[in-house]
């Protein structure tokens, strides 16, 4: 039964399943990224030495090789490309916006990386350079999977919760269709002690969903995803942060209306 008092779990759900599908495409691109990266040839920190007598003594001219390490080269300038292509869009809003390329590479890498591509570091693409960005994107990796795993947790606790207040909110329904005026005094007692029975249900929802806010989703060893500020992030657009423990008050609020009705008839066929 879909009603108004849990649509906004069922909205909550929605945006998870968004957030996640965004996640894993900026993990895809990620990984693209890191294996064309893994392709490039690096150049040497420093020339041949024998190249550098040769040249010294005017006997011989460069080879081809060995000025194309010695100069600024396209290595870091690709590199920047490839992130371009494949990150970026996943990392801003508007591909075209005026967010600069470095401070995408920032927010994604880490300002080590982001000062090591910058073109004010130089064009030579180095192993270590090579070795530092491709440990960036095996440790965004790590994160996204983290990512992943802290908003399976979030989806398996609003479906819990969903399953117990669809199921208030059935039984009301059922109950609704009856009218208290036709119920005997042993049904209406029945109905007094489901309705307390419902409320108990709702507030075991509303413990279980704040200990699972008060908990994380281990990243790494040394770094977590805390639960409730993934869930402000999610929700931060929305009618409320909280729509699980919104909907459970709102289910409640009507158990205990509905079983006040309920004491009433039950004095009058005292």
């Amino acid at each position: 039964m879909n009603t108004e008092r849990t649509a906004g779990v069922r909205d909550a759900l929605d945006r998870v399943e968004r957030e996640r599908e965004q996640v894993l495409a900026k993990r895809r691109a990620v990984e693209r990224f890191e294996r064309r990266v893994r392709k490039l040839a690096t150049q040497s920190d420093h020339p041949p030495a024998g190249t550098a007598r040769a040249t010294a003594c005017g006997t011989a001219p460069v080879p081809t090789a060995t000025r194309r390490d010695a100069g600024a080269g396209p290595g870091r300038q690709r590199v920047r490309e490839l992130f371009a292509e494949t990150i970026r869009p996943h990392s801003v809003s508007d591909v075209n916006g005026s967010e600069p390329l470095a401070v995408t590479i920032r927010e994604e890498f880490g300002p080590e990386v982001a000062t090591v591509l910058s073109p004010d570091a130089g064009s030579r693409f180095t192993p270590a350079v090579k070795e530092a960005v491709v440990s960036a994107a095996t440790d965004r990796k790590r994160g996204l999977d983290g990512m992943c795993r802290a908003l399976n947790a979030e989806e398996r606790s609003l479906r819990a919760a969903l399953a117990v207040l669809d199921e208030c909110e059935n039984w009301l329904g059922r109950a609704d269709a009856t009218p208290l005026s036709e119920l005997g005094f042993d049904a209406l007692r029945w109905r007094h002690e489901t309705l307390a029975e419902h409320r108990e249900a709702c507030d075991r929802v509303v413990r279980e969903r704040q200990r699972h806010l008060d908990g994380a989703t281990r990243h790494t060893a040394s770094v977590e995803i805390d639960h409730r500020f993934l869930a402000e992030y999610l929700y931060e657009d929305r009618a409320t942060d909280y729509p699980v423990l919104t909907a459970a008050a709102r289910v409640v609020g009507v158990c205990v209306d509905c079983q006040r009705a309920v004491r009433d008839h039950l004095v009058r066929r005292v």
